[in-house]
Order: C-alpha cells, then sequence, then structure tokens
C-alpha cells in the first residue's frame, strides 16, 4: 500500500484529514460572513465585491471546486470515524455515559447534516439562483458604480460599470420570515457544530494542551458567539425593515412573484 492510501487508511490520517478541511472551511465562512457584512455598508461596496468575484472566472471556479473536495473529504473521513467507533465498541451503548462529552460533541452529525442540507439550499438560493422565482431575476436592476472598486489599492472594476445590484438581491432574499428563520437556524447549527470543532482541531494537531485548554475553549466559544450574531445581523436587520432596497423597483419585486 503506498503512503497516501495508508495515510487515509489509519484513523490518524483520517482525523488529521478532518482538521485541516475543517481549518479550511472555517476559512471559508469567515470570510464568507466578512463579505456579506458589507450589506451594511453602500451598495458600491457589496456590489463591486461580488463583481470582483465574477471577474476571477476559472479562479472563482477553482476556489469553489476545492471547498467542495474540502466538504466531502471532510464528511468522508466523519463517518468513517464514526462508524470504526460504533464498530470497535460492538455498537451503541446501551446506557449512554456522556457526563464529559459536550453537548456540541454529542450533536456533531446532526447538526453537521443540517448544516450540509442549508449550504445546498444556500446555493441554489443565491449563488445559482434556482430557488427565486424568475420574475425575481428579470426585475433585478443592474447598479452603476459610481466610484472605482478597488483590491488591495488596484482598480478592479470601473466607475460607471453597470453590475448586478446584489445588495438588493440579498435583502430582498431575507425578505421572506420563513428563509430567514432557516437560515438563522442553519447558522445557528452551524456555530455550535464550529464550537465542538474548533477545539477537535487544535487538539488533531497537537495544539491543545491542559496548560490553556480552558482558554482555548473560551476562544472558541468567543469566536463561535460572534459567527453567529454576525449572521443574525443580516436577516434580522432586513425584517426589522433597517436594510431595504435602494431601488423602489426592487422593492415591488416580491409582489409580482
Amino acid at each position: 500500500m503506498n503512503l497516501v492510501g495508508s495515510f487515509f487508511g489509519s484513523s490518524i490520517g483520517r482525523k488529521i484529514l478532518m482538521a485541516v478541511t475543517g481549518l479550511i472551511l472555517i476559512g471559508f465562512v469567515v470570510g464568507h460572513l466578512v463579505g456579506n457584512l458589507q450589506v451594511f455598508q453602500d451598495p458600491e461596496h457589496i456590489n463591486g465585491y461580488a463583481e470582483f468575484l465574477h471577474h476571477l472566472g476559472p479562479l472563482l471556479w477553482v476556489a469553489r471546486i476545492g471547498l467542495l473536495v474540502a466538504v466531502v473529504i471532510h464528511i468522508w473521513a466523519a463517518t468513517v470515524l464514526t462508524l470504526e467507533n460504533n464498530k470497535a465498541r460492538g455498537g451503541a451503548y446501551g446506557f449512554k455515559h456522556t457526563i464529559r462529552a459536550t453537548l456540541a460533541s454529542r450533536t456533531m452529525r446532526l447538526s453537521g447534516y443540517v448544516v450540509l442540507g442549508f449550504l445546498f439550499y444556500h446555493l441554489a438560493h443565491f449563488t445559482l439562483g434556482g430557488v427565486q422565482a424568475a420574475t425575481f431575476k428579470e426585475s433585478l436592476p443592474s447598479y452603476e458604480m459610481r466610484h472605482e472598486y478597488r483590491v488591495a489599492g488596484f482598480p478592479v472594476i470601473d466607475a460607471g460599470a453597470k453590475v448586478p445590484d446584489v445588495h438588493s438581491m440579498v435583502i430582498l432574499g431575507f425578505q421572506h420570515p420563513v428563509v430567514s428563520l432557516f437560515y438563522i437556524i442553519a447558522v445557528g447549527l452551524l456555530s455550535f457544530h464550529l464550537l465542538h470543532g474548533f477545539e477537535s482541531l487544535f487538539q488533531t494537531l497537537g495544539l491543545r494542551s491542559e496548560k490553556w485548554a480552558c482558554g482555548l475553549r473560551k476562544v472558541a466559544l468567543v469566536f463561535c458567539a460572534a459567527y453567529f450574531l454576525g449572521n443574525l445581523a443580516i436577516p434580522g436587520a432586513v425584517l426589522v425593515g433597517k436594510l431595504q432596497p435602494r431601488s423602489a423597483g426592487v422593492a415591488a419585486a416580491p409582489a409580482q412573484r
């Protein structure tokens, strides 16, 4: 058996794969949140940001495929490790002794499955547009950039360029209470999933010690709480009317569906 096969075939190798892919996915969800929080700024920001990502072309698809591979490997490693653990102890325990186990660790699989389902829905809702009605996309106007959009000081979108009004699209997407509620619940479960995964990642990579385990747990708790509240702010602001589409035509679009 070659080195790669031995690595994938060992429990330690699969735990390392889970930790590394988990780190990649944590980086993605944090970056995704930072990008989305631009909806609270002038539409120039999030519209320019979205158009910049679109202009990446093949590089964007490389990143998407890389993330998909990370998700598949993460789920595969978690499933195989769970099956191995169940087999090693001869099936599920008749009496679950979970005094030392946290609620987050005991619900990792359940929260993981719900988050996976949410991921597919979220991609269909905003990225692919499959959940949105055709009239929604037709009624969504373009946005004319008033200033250059720069990344690291370099101009990437010219002033006067017409780009999709992503600012309005995000707001309209959360105006439906059921959609917003589903999003809030799913992000809450994702935050709960990250709470245990964050600590497990450091332990697997040998970066967690008894000396600072308590401090790491507090950092994980603050990180996950901030992540949840940051995501909660967007649908929450839309539902209470603090975020509105800038175009009157766009605001009327939901009633046409």
